[in-house]
């Protein structure tokens, strides 16, 4: 028995030497019109032309070319199409080659001048094909066929280049563009959340085409490609080596998880057995192409590998009433499929008695019985044949509607479409609308292409040990919609693996990129200040003076302005005390004008007095100024203000004082009444000292405009003050207020020894050191406050109404004693008087701050101007000197002698 077995092995072998192999074959049924199919019945094979039969996309599709017509012809009642179906074995070259049969009845009708014994010869015209399959035949044979203005509809081939009608004109399909695939593959990656991913695609136009497209569209999503490697097509099968170099390139960049296939089942089919070689089960998640996936010849056997992928494939739906025509077909009752046979052998595993030998059924010993029949659990579908049937109904509806129009209910072909015109059918072509068999309604778009729809199809296990590919969703006009809780990875879980170069950079980081790679980069920390810059992520940018970063360091946020508010402690303070000096002063001024015309008054110098009252007001005032928040025109306010108002008030003390010195010294010399004691003169040299602090202001207000500016003296400082707080200039405003300040208190040290009935010096004096020393407590506190704003804004407010309140208390309160609580001694006559005795008696009044005078009133230079304007008696003026001899040092004789002078003068 043995040696029986060795034998038939070796009859058999020798049998196979003998095959003819590829023998060719056509599919042939009549009609009135013939339209040619262009079949991938057989694989692709490297060593031979043609490989073994192909079950899906061979047999299943010309079965589906058949049936659709079979129905066509049943439904028309003019016209009959015919058939005739050729096989390109998956290859451009040999279906070129299958291709020119289509052109030869063409070519003879060119010719009107055909020998005759051509004649004789009867040449199918094809008046269209459908086909090919494959996107790289498609091209070869649309290039052919367009010489020959022969309409072509294509039911699988995807490429992007076929679009092109300058280039492929008589060129249509039923199924979208691979451009609309591509732009669904994105969207999927972009929705699992993948930045970084590889990119394997066939060697051929389809894949070609595709990953440029790819590149483009993944560049614009910022999705970067880690590997990009090619399938080469029809090298796989035999060199193992090809695809596990593939492998292994894809295992250098472990972090892209997600791997991009664009390529045929055959190509995949290898890569994916290289997947198992290479121990990379469950490493790589792939997104697939309609080329490969729901495709047993991929999934078959290498089920874990392919677990978890997701693909597009172009949305088809089962052809009505398919499946049960094809399951009722046999050898016998199907002769008119040449390769039906072929197909029976391979799916029983038989030899068909009396079939004709080929390189894969010489290998079956058994013969195939009548018991083999086909059922529906041992069948796999192909589920695109929806395009196929859509494309024998599109020539169907366009070679009806063209026969109405040219031949109305001529039955057959009338004259007009004998032989049918290329263009012509074409236009028809184009414009067809109609609903398939699949009960899917049917139009060309703009460019000849199917609509653009598609199912997202899903490998996983439903059952333990069963896998199938599963619908999970759809991608319809640019709309991704994706059932999620559907997907089941590879990596056990719902969550779809990580495909990310770098992770993130957490807030406040920026990046710094891999050299070479776009997607990849090291994450640093911006420091204390800085913040992420919104226009480039590498870069850290410093937050201007004034800001700080967001608690994302992501933004620049303003700091708060700090200034001193009306409502807070420090003002309300300030206020008050301003306020109460206000109210004091207006009461000091109503009663000095309820008695402006006693002596009193008078004697004060009413109107040097009401300057000094106004300048002490706007003392008071100006603390509103400064309490309220900075702008441009309060800055110019407080700067004017300020000074100006301190001008004021010891303009009018360095008159006072002036012309108390100037009285005394003139009482040294002579009795005559000295220049300038006027009130009206008083008032002009007043006002001229005045003038000069209004010049110094209005000079320094054009060289240095007055501005509120935000001041930062510290990162976390953000002070809105008047531009002179920041620096010593704001001393410009008090630097001629304080020459003044000096200069009174100069005169005040001069006029101490004047007799006590002319204390109103005494009272300017102690006014004067008081303010100096005010002044002097108040310059460093200023310049030590610089970054606490409020409190030196409130110093100052302070300041300036503690030194009015000083001049209020010392001047005026001893006036307003004898006033108010002494009127009998706001007489003229009281005050000669005590002005006579007070000399006489040499006995001294001290006369305090707040201790106001008891004894004596008060007696000012206007008294002692009155004595020598009223003519006092020679011996008065001799006492009145003499005293001034004492007070001043001066020699008795010399002034006895001169007093002498003086009275027999007069």
């Amino acid at each position: 028995m043995r040696s029986l077995g060795v034998l038939f092995s070796c009859a058999w072998a020798a049998v196979a030497i003998r095959v003819d192999w590829p023998v060719k074959k056509s599919c042939e049924t009549p009609g009135d019109i013939v339209i040619g199919g262009l079949m991938m019945v057989h694989e692709r094979e490297d060593t031979v032309v043609c490989g073994p039969v192909m079950p899906q996309g061979g047999i299943q599709a010309v079965e589906t070319m058949l049936y659709t017509l079979d129905i066509i012809n049943k439904r028309s009642k003019w016209l009959t199409i015919g058939a005739h179906i050729l096989d390109d074995c998956d290859k451009d070259t040999y279906g070129l080659e299958m291709a020119v049969d289509f052109i030869k009845g063409s070519i003879s009708n060119l010719d009107d001048a055909e020998p005759t014994c051509n004649k004789s010869q009867v040449k199918k015209v094809i008046s269209g094909v459908v086909g090919a399959a494959s996107s790289v035949t498609s091209v070869q044979v649309a290039n052919l066929l367009r010489l020959f203005k022969i309409p072509q509809v294509s039911y699988f081939s995807t490429s992007p280049e076929l679009s092109n009608k300058q280039r492929f004109e008589y060129f249509t399909r039923t199924i979208p563009s691979d451009h609309h695939q591509v732009q669904a593959m994105v969207e999927l990656v972009r929705r699992l959340g993948w930045s970084y991913v590889s990119i394997v695609y066939e060697e051929s136009n389809y894949g070609i085409k595709a990953f440029e497209e790819l590149e483009v569209l993944l560049a614009k999503y910022d999705i970067c490609i880690a590997v990009k490697e090619k399938l080469v097509k029809d090298s796989g099968v035999a060199e193992e080596t090809v695809y596990d170099n593939i492998i292994l390139k894809l295992q250098t960049k472990p972090r892209a998880k997600g791997v991009i296939i664009f390529g045929s089942d055959q190509e995949v089919a290898g890569l994916m057995k290289a997947v198992r070689r290479c121990n990379a089960v469950g490493t790589f998640t792939w997104i697939g192409s309609d080329g490969w996936s729901a495709r047993d010849l991929v999934s078959s056997g290498n089920e874990p590998e392919v677990e978890g992928t997701l693909s597009v494939q172009p949305q088809a739906n089962p052809v009505a009433g398919f499946e049960e025509y094809f399951l009722s077909l046999t050898v016998e009752n199907n002769k008119r499929n040449p390769w039906f046979v072929e197909f029976w052998e391979d799916h029983f595993k038989c030899r068909y008695p009396d079939s004709s030998p080929t390189p894969y059924n010489i290998r079956f010993v058994r013969e195939c019985s009548d018991k083999d029949k086909l059922t529906k659990d041992d069948i796999v579908f192909e589920k695109q044949l929806q395009f196929v049937s859509d494309a024998v109904m599109a020539f169907a509806v366009a070679l009806q509607n063209m026969h109405r129009d040219l031949c109305g209910n001529f039955k057959g072909i009338c004259s007009r479409m004998n032989p049918t015109k290329g263009p012509e059918l074409l236009r028809y072509l184009r414009s067809v609308s109609f609903e398939g068999l699949s009960g899917d309604k049917f139009r060309f778009d703009n460019n000849g292409d199917g609509p653009a729809r598609y199912n997202i199809i899903h490998f996983k296990q439903t059952t333990p040990g069963i896998y199938q590919w599963v619908t999970v969703g759809q991608y319809i006009e640019g709309e991704l919609h994706l059932n999620d809780s559907e997907i089941f990875f590879n990596t056990g879980t719902l969550l779809p693996p990580e495909s990310v170069c770098s992770l993130p950079c957490s807030q406040g980081q920026a990046k710094k990129y891999v050299e070479g790679e776009r997607c990849c980069w090291h994450c640093f920390n911006c420091s204390q200040y800085h913040v992420l810059d919104s226009e480039d992520e590498t870069q850290c940018i410093h937050c201007p003076a004034g800001t700080l970063p967001d608690a994302n360091q992501k933004l620049c946020k303003p700091l708060p302005e700090v200034y001193l508010r009306v409502e807070s402690g420090w003002a309300i303070g300030a206020m008050s005390l301003s306020l109460a000096g206000i109210i004091a002063t207006l009461f000091v001024v109503t009663v000095f004008a309820r008695h402006n015309n006693t002596p009193i008054v008078k004697a004060a110098g009413r109107e040097l007095s009401y300057v000094l009252l106004s300048g002490i007001l706007l003392c008071y005032s100006i603390t509103f100024a400064l309490v309220i928040r900075p702008t441009n025109l309060v800055c110019g306010i407080q700067r004017f203000g300020a000074g100006f108002c301190f001008t004021v008030v010891y303009a009018a003390l360095f008159t006072k004082t002036n012309r108390i010195s100037r009285i005394f010294k003139a009482g040294k010399r002579t009795t005559k009444r000295p220049s300038f004691i006027s009130p009206r003169s008083q008032l002009i040299i007043c006002s001229f000292l005045i003038s000069f602090q209004v010049i110094i202001n209005i000079l320094w207000m054009i060289v240095s405009p007055p501005n509120a500016i935000h001041y930062h003296p510290t990162r976390e400082d953000n002070l809105l003050v008047c531009s002179s707080y920041i620096d010593a200039s704001y001393m410009i405003a008090f630097a001629y207020p304080i020459l003044l300040i000096i200069v009174c208190t100069v005169y005040a040290v001069l006029t101490r020894n004047i007799p006590e009935a002319f204390n109103e010096s005494k009272h300017i004096g102690f006014t004067m050191y008081t303010t100096c020393i005010i002044w002097l407590a108040f310059v460093p506190l200023y310049f030590a406050t610089g970054n606490h704003m409020p409190l030196r804004i409130t110093s100052m407010s302070v300041t300036i109404s503690l030194s009015a309140s000083v001049t209020v208390i010392c001047l005026f309160s001893p006036k307003l004693y004898i006033i108010l609580i002494k009127p009998e001694r706001n007489v003229r006559q009281s005050m000669m008087q005590s002005k006579r005795s007070a000399l006489k008696s040499g006995t001294t009044a001290s006369v305090m701050v707040g201790a106001l005078p008891v004894a004596h009133p008060i007696v000012t230079s206007e008294s002692l101007m009155r004595l020598h304007q009223e003519r006092t008696s020679c011996s008065e003026i001799k006492t009145i000197s003499g005293q001034l001899t004492k007070y001043t040092q001066t020699s008795p004789k010399h002034q006895t002698e001169k007093n002498a002078v003086n009275c027999n003068s007069t």
